[in-house]
């Protein structure tokens, strides 16, 4: 074989092989972003399930406290007797 033909030979073998790291390479890092973009979705979900799970309970504790006190709602205003004034100086 002559000299050209062994650096064309090894060039090809070279560009080859840069090639196919190349690719595995990027493959690499799809597959880790894929996997980042998982993770960002089950921890919106887990926050969506907290949100969920505190608004139930606030929810159930407004019944609650509904069943105890009784609260109609006022449509002739502020009570005029018996409250004190917090800023004496207006």
């Amino acid at each position: 074989m002559s000299r050209a033909s062994k650096l064309t030979f090894a060039g090809t073998g070279l560009v080859t092989a840069g090639i196919v790291w190349f690719v595995h390479w990027s493959q690499e890092q799809e597959k880790m972003s894929m996997h980042k973009g998982v993770e960002r979705d089950m921890e919106k979900q887990r926050i969506q399930q907290e949100r969920k799970a505190e608004f139930e309970m606030q929810r159930r504790l407004e019944e609650e406290y509904l069943k105890l006190q009784k609260v109609s709602p006022s449509t002739d205003g502020p009570p005029s007797g018996g409250q004190t004034n917090l800023n004496p100086g207006s």
